[in-house]
């Protein structure tokens, strides 16, 4: 128990005192760093939690701004469908990544894990958020992805149909 009567008991002060000093330690660590580690570290958690907030945007507004539902309900299921739909980009995004890098090194040419923790599945322009869909019952044979495409091989570009690549 953290409180009784509006006011905290012994523990629920030492947990607040406990929380002034990680916050205290923070800002020392910003304001005047030893090195330069933490505030890189942030910076790149800064980084990763923003590139989440560019396909979310476009996920949940279709590049419109607007959210289309007029009742609250309606507004709440269309937010709470964002986060299984971003979930489904990423790993959708994360299985062909993982694929194309094991094609790389199957045909030979050197990927360096370095290089490859840099990799993002956050990127979506190959991704169509506007288009029409249509879906088929079907069941996808277990372990099996489409073909990865052939970078050298002619393709339509964004403009020709209207619609990004997929």
């Amino acid at each position: 128990m953290f409180g009784r009567d509006g006011r905290p008991t012994p523990l629920g002060a030492a947990f607040a005192e406990w929380g002034r000093i990680a916050r205290t330690e923070h800002l020392l660590r910003v304001v005047d760093p030893v090195d330069d580690t933490y505030p890189r570290q942030m910076n790149r958690q800064l980084t990763v939690q923003e590139s989440r907030h560019k396909p979310a945007r476009d996920v949940c507004h279709g590049k419109r701004g607007t959210i289309l539902q007029a009742y609250r309900d309606g507004m709440e299921n269309q937010l709470g469908a964002l986060g299984p739909v971003l979930n489904a980009i990423v790993l959708w995004t994360t299985k062909y990544i993982d694929a194309t890098v094991a094609r790389l090194r199957a045909e030979g040419h050197e990927t360096r894990d370095e290089d490859n923790a840099r990799l993002s599945p956050l990127k979506h322009r190959n991704l169509n958020l506007l288009g029409r869909y249509s879906f088929t019952a079907s069941t996808p044979a277990a372990g099996v992805l489409r073909p990865l495409r052939d970078p050298d091989a002619p393709e339509l570009d964004e403009g020709d149909d209207g619609a990004a690549p997929d």
